[in-house]
């Protein structure tokens, strides 16, 4: 039973500071690629099969969110069940199905990446899941509210990009191949990361439909965490292929 409670105000303190981490995270991994996937290095310590260790990352975040939820015993109304299935609908593609999906076979994936991601979740899971049982108060014509509307719908085209763009990406290899190539076509054409730019836009949709600072602070975080990345994707391409399209961006087309 999740007996702590805290103030709004000291809620609020400790959401800022999490957002003042994440962006001098986003300025260190400007410098440092983060090793794992393309980028992965034997120099970081012992590594997990790269499947498992996905799945092993992404996990707590639901699992965070669900204590809190089944430990609070108020109705949390249809507006945060509607948030929150639509932030589960995400998550269980990405730790059930994306993983598995992969054409990885014999990839490794760094501990220390492991273990700094489950840290991330569950820190951002308890951000979510303690406002939504302890601060969240949504009248329930919130579904009808402009910002719930518009920030589902950014959040549904970011989800297509993002699903579309993977599965562009897992159908350039057959099974057991390893190689990399260059992906063309739809939005390949203007960025190198479009399934990151997906992602983005995702989470930035979530934190409009829910209005509220720990969806604030996941966009924030998912940002530093995603555009150093696909920076460092966008270079590794550029190094590894001569013929590589030159007009091409990292992850927003026209601008980075």
């Amino acid at each position: 039973m999740i007996s702590f409670l805290i103030s709004f105000t000291q809620y609020r303190l400790f959401a800022y500071a999490w957002i003042g981490l994440a962006l001098l995270v986003f300025f260190l991994l400007l410098f440092v690629t983060a090793p794992y996937g393309r980028h992965s290095k034997t120099t970081w310590g012992p590594v997990i099969n790269n499947k498992l260790g996905w799945i092993i990352m992404e996990l707590p975040v639901l699992l965070v969110l669900a204590v809190f939820i089944f430990n609070f015993k108020q109705s949390l109304g249809y507006p945060v069940w509607i948030m929150i299935g639509i932030f589960s609908f995400h998550y269980i593609n990405r730790i059930f199905i994306f993983p598995l999906r992969l054409k990885t076979k014999g990839k490794k994936m760094p501990v220390v990446i492991v273990l700094s991601a489950i840290f991330f979740n569950l820190v951002n899971g308890s951000l979510i899941g303690y406002y939504f049982t302890h601060f969240a108060n949504y009248p329930d014509w919130w579904l009808q509210d402009f910002r719930f509307i518009f920030g589902a719908a950014i959040f549904m085209i970011g989800l297509f990009i993002n699903w579309k763009s993977d599965n562009m990406l897992i159908q350039l290899r057959r099974p057991n191949e390893t190689h990399y190539v260059i992906p063309r076509g739809w939005l390949f054409d203007y960025i190198s990361c479009p399934n990151l730019f997906g992602e983005l836009i995702e989470w930035l949709g979530f934190a409009i439909l829910c209005w509220n600072l720990p969806a604030l602070c996941f966009f924030v975080w998912t940002f530093a965490n995603l555009v150093p990345r696909a920076i460092s994707h966008h270079k590794w391409y550029k190094d590894k292929f001569n013929d590589y399209p030159v007009g091409r961006k990292a992850v927003v087309p026209f601008v980075v």
